[in-house]
């Protein structure tokens, strides 16, 4: 999955700007868990999901990716289901090795 699945022309200007930000993280990789997050569960999200993502939104790229990734302790503050669903989208961000992560042998 490399960016944007879903239009956003169903949706409310909140949920609008949200997918948007979902997307444009500054980081890659918290576009893909994010992004991928928003295009599969925004729009059936209630109010207090809403409001509960974009304060996990708000936060740092750098610190996100480091709890999603399980490199530093979450905050007592986000162990909730709803950032739990979040990181279950977190692609596979192991380094590659061997033949296919150094290209092809002369």
């Amino acid at each position: 999955m490399t960016g944007i699945t879903r239009t956003s022309a169903d949706l409310d200007l909140r949920r609008r700007k949200i997918l948007f930000r979902a997307w444009h993280r500054g980081l890659r990789e918290m576009d893909l868990v994010f992004g991928q997050f928003a295009d599969n569960e925004l729009a059936d999200l209630p109010d207090s999901d809403l409001d509960e993502l974009e304060r996990i939104m708000s936060e740092e790229d750098n610190d996100l990716v480091k709890w999603i990734l399980g490199e530093r302790d979450l905050p007592d503050h986000f162990r909730t289901p709803l950032f739990a669903r979040i990181s279950a989208y977190r692609p596979d961000f192991e380094p590659q090795t061997g033949p296919a992560a150094t290209g092809p042998s002369e």
